[in-house]
């Protein structure tokens, strides 16, 4: 297990300020920073995503920004696999890890480990949900409740999501989703990390995502959508889902206007944020939240000496 400094975990909604802060405190503390934003990851999309730019590094080394290509998937755990190697050599070399982004999944991948559940198949997973509609949720509730009792403390009764879940692992694997939980490895100590949330109030990330969506248009967002149209990416390809392309694709095939597609990209990007912040507040209940504004005075209080673990 390494044991050299901490790993320090920076979360909070799109455009809150999360990479100009990591920055900052990369330079304070001998910091190198890690991408943990599935969106970022892309090497022909960075208008879009918001990728830090070069002038804006400041030397600062990163890692996992616009490696890998538009074409393929890159999963949790592809990234949580490759992110464990970079933090093991950031800290040979007596620096600080700093993870930085907005993808959940991955902080919650590298904080509890990644259930290694088998792929379930498609036509097995659909059959289900034929089944769950078919019945509708109460009665498929207490029926996942007679096939894994241990979902009955886990799960809301109302939970469609997650109750569709439990019952395809347990009925595919034989084995309680919450066993495969259990089964899961862990490749650091909770002390590990200290976990930073920055938090923004709504009205200030409106104004904010707004102020984003238009220096995305005015730095070329329509030019590399129309060169991401050109590779003529698969459907199922997860890098679709990068919020802009759908909407400038309407403005490019002359069904709006730019000021209708800003307006749609600044609403869907509001949406993600709120989905951000409601994660947040189920799963990052034990993180240091500090307000936006705060952030400064906030980076004066980090003491380098509380960032080493004992050898």
């Amino acid at each position: 297990m390494d044991k050299k400094s901490k790993i320090i975990l920076i979360a909070g909604p799109t455009a809150s300020g999360k990479s100009k802060f990591a920055i900052k405190l990369a330079k304070k503390v001998d910091g190198e920073i890690i991408n943990t934003d599935s969106m970022q990851i892309y090497k022909e999309i960075k208008i879009l995503n918001a990728r830090p730019k070069l002038f804006e590094i400041e030397n600062i080394t990163h890692h996992l920004y616009g490696f890998h290509s538009v074409r393929k998937n890159f999963s949790t755990g592809d990234w949580l696999k490759k992110t464990i190697k970079i933090i093991r050599l950031i800290r040979k070399k007596n620096k600080i890890p700093i993870l930085v982004g907005g993808t959940g999944l991955y902080f919650k991948a590298l904080i509890s480990g990644l259930v290694k559940i088998p792929v379930i198949p498609k036509k097995y997973r659909n059959k289900i949900r034929n089944y769950h509609r078919k019945i509708g949720q109460k009665k498929f509730f207490n029926n996942l409740i007679k096939l894994d009792p241990l979902a009955k403390s886990k799960i809301n009764a109302n939970d469609v999501h997650r109750s569709l879940r439990a019952y395809e692992v347990k009925k595919y694997t034989k084995i309680s989703l919450y066993k495969w939980f259990e089964k899961t490895k862990k490749y650091f100590e909770e002390n590990d990390f200290l976990k930073i949330y920055i938090d923004c109030p709504r009205d200030d990330l409106i104004e904010k995502i707004n102020k984003r969506v238009d220096n995305m248009i005015l730095a070329g967002a329509v030019n590399e959508v129309k060169k991401f149209r050109k590779l003529k990416i698969r459907k199922d390809k997860t890098s679709n889902k990068v919020i802009g392309i759908s909407e400038i694709c309407k403005f490019l095939d002359g069904n709006q206007n730019i000021d209708v597609t800003k307006e749609q990209i600044s609403i869907k990007t509001r949406q993600y944020a709120k989905r951000q912040r409601t994660w947040a507040r189920n799963q990052m209940i034990n993180w240091e939240k500090v307000d936006y504004k705060k952030l400064s005075s906030f980076l004066k209080k980090i003491k380098i000496s509380s960032l080493k673990l004992d050898q």
